[in-house]
């Protein structure tokens, strides 16, 4: 009560028929706001803001007062979050962008402090900027009043830009060029925000990318601008901006990933960005600027790898995460405890970068103190964001067989993955699913233990997803599963999965599924007793589902997979009746014989050699059916076929006949 009391008369002064009162008690409550929280939230309950506001769009108030409403507002706004949404529910927006149209720039200053203090706030949506067309090439025009108009603006557009769509925006304004001399500003300030403009506006946006590499700045391209702002005299946060700025262009395609810049400045700069010696935060934005950069190619990941014992140096993201120098801040300390995880997960996802495409490094990332403890551990962390990344660098990693046969089987890696997928978010599963695919393959020792802890029934059930990324893996790991397996594995697959579910996946609008569902049939369909089993129960629909799909609008690939299903089909001791007793199978395979594609024909083929192989009982009367059809006709013209793999196989089929 006596707080609000004594916050009241700042209210009331705000009040007062006298303007130069009003004005003296406007520059009083600034006073008594700066650095004091429950002062700003007391006048905010009081009704501060909307008397404020109402002062700064007054035409009768002087440019004097309303300069001054604008910094209390700023200050206010400076407070909790909370703070900033009062501002926000008062259409604190809309009154300060109408204050940049005054002709006073010490007014426009405080208008556009206050707005930039709002919007780097995380409760203020980024579209209010962009609701009003005239907003953007206002501020535009507002960059050339003073190193405060450029700064704040600079700062406003590199928080508001999220997305292709507003990159488009201020690119079509003239960001580029309005910006770009900024950069050569005498203002340590001016030039960071115009570099963060930069590195927002370039992220995997290859028209401002391409754009940029040609901009000059007093005579010097801005690339070769950026090199010279990352090197080691500088301070800190512009090394780090300045190789977003190149990574972000070189990941759009703007610049070459074995060009200079890229090898000899960019790459060295994040890796030196993640020593201890650095702040968690650096070390956190290194680590993942650099995993950006080196992922899509193999040859930077071979010089990340071997640049100052990064993998070494990553192991210490597991340990203390302050280095000594800031123990003794005890403020510093609880921030970094607080943040661990960050640096866990920053390691992960550069493992898992390094680690994508060579063996070596693979290897030399699992020999690292504990490593696969470490990530084991990652995959029942609290935190999404930690666990996503320890499944990545898992996935990763797991694209080894070496280690798949050895590490992945010494840590048991396959359990705590199995938990992972019973409920995870999306963009989870469907990383971990990939690398349950990876764990089923043949070779894999985890194969037998995941097919006992029920991982059939919840593959099945991710065939099911919404998400086509999800019945992909989960048709895909099936796939695996089934291959070169035993009958009671193919059994359970198709008792879990169901027809009816299987025949809905043949019919997929997303052709990655449809081609692994032809490739887990065709791993079904093979070795004799289980193609006449599985024919004998299902053989119908098996049959129903082939010719829909030779008689679809499919690709090469999806019919030379189904010939492929048939061909194995023919191969079968009683299965081979289906086909024979099928004559619109028959007239379809022959059509596909005479096909344009050698692909497709030489599939058809496989199907007609099983069926007029000699030493199985019927082949005769198989051997006369087909010969009725004119197949023994299309055989001897394959035989003179300038495809040497197809000439052999008409040929080898015509000597059935002769036998």
């Amino acid at each position: 009560k006596e707080v609000t009391a004594s916050s009241r008369h700042y209210v009331d002064r705000l009040f007062d028929p006298d303007p130069q009162k009003v004005l003296q008690g406007v520059i009083d409550m600034k006073n008594a706001v700066i650095g004091n929280n429950k002062q700003k939230a007391n006048l905010i309950v009081l009704g501060a803001v909307p008397r404020l506001l109402y002062l700064l769009q007054q035409e009768t108030s002087s440019t004097e007062l309303k300069t001054e409403c604008a910094v209390v507002l700023g200050s206010l706004a400076m407070g909790t979050e909370n703070n900033v949404k009062s501002l926000l529910d008062c259409h604190i927006i809309p009154a300060l962008l109408q204050g940049l149209l005054s002709p006073d720039l010490k007014f426009i200053e405080a208008c556009l402090r206050c707005l930039r203090t709002i919007f780097t706030s995380p409760v203020t949506p980024e579209e209010l900027l962009y609701t009003d067309a005239t907003v953007i090439p206002h501020l535009m025009a507002l960059l050339s009043r003073s190193r405060y108009t450029q700064e704040y603006i600079c700062q406003i557009f590199s928080h508001c830009c999220k997305g292709p769509d507003h990159q488009t925006i201020l690119f079509n304004h003239g960001a580029v060029q309005n910006i770009a001399h900024l950069l050569t500003s005498v203002s340590y300030k001016v030039r960071m925000q115009a570099l963060k403009c930069f590195s927002v506006l370039a992220f995997e946006n290859p028209q401002v990318s391409m754009t940029l590499v040609n901009v000059l700045v007093d005579g010097e391209l801005l690339p070769q601008i950026f090199v010279k702002m990352l090197q080691r005299d500088k301070p800190i946060e512009m090394q780090l901006t300045s190789a977003k700025c190149l990574t972000y262009m070189c990941r759009a395609g703007a610049i070459r990933t074995d060009d200079n810049c890229i090898v000899l400045k960019t790459l060295p700069c994040l890796v030196r960005m993640c020593s201890k010696e650095r702040l968690l935060e650096e070390r956190v934005e290194g680590a993942e600027t650099l995993a950006y950069l080196i992922e899509p190619d193999v040859e930077l990941q071979r010089i990340a790898s071997i640049t100052d014992h990064l993998i070494a140096m990553l192991a210490d993201y597991f340990k203390y995460p302050s280095s000594v120098s800031a123990i003794t801040d005890i403020k510093r300390l609880d921030h970094d405890l607080k943040h661990a995880h960050e640096l866990r997960q920053a390691a992960f996802k550069l493992y898992a970068s390094l680690g994508a495409n060579d063996e070596d490094i693979r290897k030399k990332i699992i020999e690292t103190e504990n490593m696969m403890d470490r990530i084991v551990t990652g995959l029942s962390e609290s935190s999404v964001k930690v666990r996503l990344a320890a499944v990545r660098c898992l996935h990763s990693l797991s694209r080894s067989v070496q280690q798949l046969r050895t590490s992945f089987q010494d840590h048991a890696v396959w359990k705590p993955l199995m938990k992972v997928l019973q409920n995870a978010p999306d963009e989870i599963l469907v990383v971990a699913s990939s690398m349950l695919c990876n764990l089923l393959l043949e070779f894999s020792p985890s194969k037998e233990p995941i097919l006992e802890s029920g991982a059939v029934e919840l593959l099945c059930g991710l065939t099911q997803s919404e998400n086509p990324a999800l019945r992909v893996n989960g048709i895909w790991a099936l796939m695996n599963m089934a291959f070169q397996a035993e009958q009671k594995i193919k059994a359970d697959i198709l008792r879990s999965l169901s027809t009816e579910q299987l025949f809905r996946l043949l019919s997929d609008s997303d052709l990655n599924v449809l081609m692994k569902t032809l490739g887990l049939l065709r791993n079904l369909l093979s070795t004799r007793p289980h193609i006449d089993k599985i024919m004998s129960t299902h053989g119908k629909q098996i049959m129903q589902a082939v010719t829909l799909i030779l008689e679809g609008e499919h690709n090469i690939e999806v019919k030379e997979q189904t010939l492929c299903i048939l061909a194995n089909i023919a191969d079968g001791t009683t299965a081979k009746e289906l086909i024979m007793t099928n004559d619109d199978i028959l007239q379809k395979i022959k059509y596909y014989m005479g096909h344009s594609h050698v692909k497709l024909q030489l599939a058809a083929m496989f199907c007609i050699s099983n069926l007029v192989w000699n030493d199985e009982e019927g082949s005769q009367e198989r051997q006369d059916k087909l010969r009725d059809m004119g197949i023994v006709d299309i055989l001897h013209k394959l035989s003179q076929s300038p495809d040497s793999n197809l000439c052999d196989k008409a040929k080898t089929a015509l000597q059935q006949y002769l036998a």
